[in-house]
């Protein structure tokens, strides 16, 4: 059984904060914007119940977890 959309929705999100925070170690503490733009965006889905991510991941064929 492979991952879930909720799944790759937190690898993704993730994947693209430690990268940003790692990046912002080495290169430049600018980096930091893209780590508080996906908490930004975690906030707003939450509120709202819509993301992005998850629509280009449905797009892409990832299947909601039915239980």
């Amino acid at each position: 059984m492979g991952m879930d959309l909720n799944a790759w929705l937190r690898a993704i999100a993730g994947t693209v904060v430690l990268a940003s925070v790692g990046f912002s170690a080495v290169h430049d503490v600018r980096w930091l914007w893209v780590t508080a733009f996906v908490a930004l965006n975690l906030i707003q889905s939450s509120v709202t119940g819509w993301c992005p991510m998850m629509a280009i991941l449905r797009k892409a064929g990832v299947k909601d977890c039915r239980w």
